[in-house]
């Protein structure tokens, strides 16, 4: 778990998927299937933001669901979210980190960053007075997952003792954060992968010795019949990350097989839970007819991100300036 920044005693930071204790995962995910019902009864009661005090959401890659989701999250917390472009600031010409965020953390309630190396989000956090949330880098993609835990226990109204398959690439931010936050809430994670695209064996062994404490697994596989047979969720993610485009033509070919389609599907266990963070490839990682089919529960898991990150942002808020949780 990240440690308190030095010379800010009581901040918690979410870098990555195990920044949360399986306790604290369900205090979030708890708090975000309250604030959705709020909210789908027209009510926002929660508003640690309330002011408003600004959250900086700063954007190194380009983004649609985190965007709108920290945006509108932020502004019903009753904040503002004060949203930057990385070519909009001074980061991008070189500016150092740490001289960055010795000025918003002086000015903002939080600080939410999409970059690309882990290493630059921990610098952040290592000097920052105010939380640091990961909203997605090269390594990890945390909200990811806590919005899509929320949907897994949504539709099968538990998480523990749960399988969950994820197909393609399994040395990419997705596969990582499955492999901790699964772990982490119980599941049993098989990650499907073809040979040469493992996930980072630190990543793998944390996962590991974090599913020893929960009851949970992790598995690696080059079978995508093995990995998907009898799953309760299968998720998947695009074969050609943010930054790989020059890559494209050369790694269609390995993941074919992986492809999360009607033959895959009818592998997974009766009721499976289809996911994908999105944008999705229609035709390629995930089938037309399995995406906008039943088993679906990709819009249920792009709008709770929405309600995740509210909830996030409100634990880390309140945990800071010592408030009760609720």
């Amino acid at each position: 778990m990240t440690t308190s920044a030095a010379g800010a005693p009581g901040v918690r930071h979410f870098l990555r998927d195990d920044d949360l204790s399986p306790a604290e995962l369900l205090q979030v995910l708890d708090l975000a299937d309250r604030l959705k019902a709020e909210r789908a009864a027209g009510r926002l009661v929660r508003r640690p933001l309330e002011g408003p005090r600004a959250v900086a959401v700063l954007f190194d890659k380009h983004s649609t669901r985190t965007r709108v989701s920290f945006s509108v999250g932020i502004a019903e917390l009753g904040g503002y979210p004060l949203v930057i472009d990385a070519q909009g600031s001074q980061l991008s010409r070189g500016e150092p980190i740490e001289d960055t965020t010795r000025v918003l953390d002086r000015q903002c309630a939080a600080i939410v960053w999409r970059t690309g190396g882990q290493d630059r989000i921990e610098r952040m956090a290592a000097i920052s007075r105010v939380p640091v949330v990961n909203a997605l880098t090269d390594e990890f993609h945390p909200c990811q997952i806590l919005a899509d835990l929320q949907t897994v226990r949504e539709r099968h109204g538990r998480l523990a003792g749960l399988t969950l398959a994820y197909l393609g690439d399994g040395a990419n931010n997705m596969a990582h954060s499955y492999l901790l936050g699964g772990a982490n809430a119980g599941l049993h994670v098989r990650i499907g992968t073809p040979s040469g695209y493992l996930p980072d064996a630190g990543v793998l062994e944390a996962a590991a010795k974090l599913a020893a404490t929960t009851g949970g697994s992790v598995t690696v596989t080059h079978d995508p019949a093995a990995a998907a047979t009898g799953a309760d969720v299968l998720a998947t993610d695009t074969w050609v990350s943010m930054g790989q485009e020059g890559e494209a033509a050369d790694r269609m070919a390995p993941f074919v097989p992986f492809t999360v389609d009607d033959a895959c599907l009818a592998r997974a266990a009766d009721g499976a839970v289809v996911l994908h963070c999105l944008p999705a490839y229609r035709g390629k990682e995930i089938s037309a007819s399995v995406i906008d089919g039943p088993a679906s529960a990709v819009w249920d898991e792009a709008e709770n991100r929405l309600h995740a990150q509210k909830a996030l942002l409100t634990w880390l808020l309140e945990r800071g300036a010592g408030e009760e949780r609720r």
